[in-house]
């Protein structure tokens, strides 16, 4: 527990300093463009990014995924990133909040609401802590330190094999699972950090109570090469090499998903960095288009660099719709002009 802090710092570093993505697979936007309508019948200034997450009304179908918190510098990531996702109307999600179930000194890195008064806050742990002692309680504790409205528990088994402090006892989590969704009140949700949900998990998941699913699919960040940096153990350094194309592309991911689950809120993201990819996520299925290492960068610069990338990516989206025709989120989710490339 006591090297947690030092641990987020450095996964910051390496995220912002090395080569992480992934290597060898991509998030498979690159499969779809959109057929231009030439006549949309639209005034751009009135196309609408509202819509709705959970019956909850949101400006914007857009998530600041979970990343980090647990630092001094984390803290001060997690209130950049809560201070513009208010500003703009983007949900928020924030990293794993175990450190802070764990040691109280580090629940401030991870107190985001009061910068954050109006729009949903995701928090977050690792699904994996049901099998290592937490339960109902230490899970609600993680919503109350970030002031959220949901709980997301993350998948992250190949991050944990190659992670030095890594739990890999993965076995009967589904039962638990089910188990949490049953006794907690607020929306529980599943994600998984870059390697995607299949159709037939996501079935799963949904059947044991999940009222959500974020596929967080291959193309982006690879955990296996953020923790390769990390790692003493040349084994496992080279190993780590092997599973750079590992995963799941997001785009099948949001397809199967969709298919596997219709009623299920559902959250894109993995690889996504244009206003474009948020459009094709949200036209093959999802509700939120999630952005995370995308916005790392600006948001340790300053909330300026940030508002200014989240505006551009607003208004990418924006134009998507219009060059489609597409006045409205639902229109967007609707089309048919997606189609697959030749």
């Amino acid at each position: 527990m006591g090297n947690t802090s030092g641990r987020k710092s450095e996964h910051i570093r390496i995220c912002l300093e090395e080569q992480v993505g992934a290597e060898g697979i991509l998030t498979g936007f690159q499969k779809y463009i959109f057929r231009h309508n030439a006549l949309p019948e639209l005034n751009f200034d009135e196309i609408s990014l509202k819509t709705t997450f959970l019956g909850a009304s949101v400006r914007t179908p857009f998530l600041v995924s979970s990343m980090t918190g647990g630092s001094e510098l984390a803290g001060v990531i997690n209130d950049r990133l809560a201070e513009v996702a208010e500003h703009r109307g983007w949900a928020l999600g924030v990293g794993s909040v175990r450190a802070a179930v764990e040691r109280e000194e580090l629940a401030a890195t991870f107190a985001v609401r009061s910068k954050a008064p109006t729009i949903p806050i995701i928090a977050n742990l690792g699904a994996v802590q049901l099998n290592y002692g937490f339960g109902a309680e230490e899970c609600m504790r993680a919503v109350d330190i970030a002031g959220a409205d949901m709980l997301v528990l993350h998948l992250n088994g190949l991050q944990e094999i190659f992670q030095p402090e890594g739990n890999t006892a993965f076995r009967g989590l589904l039962v638990r699972i089910e188990e949490l969704c049953r006794k907690l009140s607020i929306p529980v949700g599943v994600k998984e950090v870059g390697w995607g949900i299949d159709g037939i998990t996501a079935k799963r998941l949904r059947e044991a109570g999940t009222a959500f699913i974020d596929v967080a699919g291959a193309g982006g960040t690879s955990w296996s090469q953020v923790e390769k940096f990390r790692s003493a153990d040349p084994v496992r350094r080279i190993a780590a090499e092997a599973f750079a194309d590992w995963g799941i592309p997001t785009a099948e991911c949001i397809r199967e998903v969709r298919a596997a689950v219709p009623d299920a809120a559902l959250i894109g993201s993995g690889g996504l960095n244009t206003g474009v990819d948020a459009a094709k996520a949200l036209a093959l299925g999802a509700d939120l288009a999630g952005f995370g290492r995308a916005l790392l960068e600006p948001a340790v610069h300053s909330a300026e660099a940030l508002d200014s990338l989240l505006e551009r990516v607003e208004l990418e989206l924006r134009t998507a719709m219009f060059g489609i025709g597409a006045g409205s989120i639902p229109a967007l989710r609707g089309t048919t002009r997606l189609v697959r490339r030749e």
